[in-house]
């Protein structure tokens, strides 16, 4: 394990929602933690709105790709997030495993950009207060 605690946030297409929470988080906790996300069938790009709605809370995703799960990344982490009920890793020693059944707004018949601020905000939500419980459990 690094110094830094680590996180590796995961959905199916490394495309929408693992993106979202891997950029909150960076601005959540800058240098202080070491982010990553990652797909188990990535997708081609990253989800244009999901980035739009990113850029309006200050959290820029150009420059970012999805990526398959690195194995030798996913056992040196000390939490993984799989984000919505379809991502599914398999455990492995070491990390802490959680699931984030994530707002899905287009239930409701809520789409487009109001459909991500929405997912946006319920991760944003989620991220801070994994974030402080991270941090606080380092010395």
């Amino acid at each position: 394990m690094s110094e830094a605690p680590s996180v590796l946030f995961v959905c199916v297409k490394n495309g929408g929602k693992s993106q979202m929470a891997a950029g909150l988080m960076r601005k959540v906790a800058g240098d202080s933690m070491e982010v990553h996300s990652a797909g188990t069938k990535p997708g081609g790009s990253v989800n244009a709105l999901s980035a739009e709605s990113l850029l309006e809370v200050g959290v820029d995703l150009s420059g970012e790709q999805p990526k398959p799960i690195d194995t030798a990344l996913l056992a040196r982490m000390d939490y993984v997030i799989t984000l919505g009920s379809e991502a599914k890793v398999d455990a492995v020693d070491g990390p802490a495993f959680e699931n984030w059944d994530t707002d899905e707004p287009s239930e409701r018949g809520i789409d487009g950009i109001e459909r991500m601020r929405l997912v946006r905000d319920d991760i944003a939500a989620r991220v801070e207060e994994l974030a402080s419980r991270m941090l606080s459990a380092k010395p």
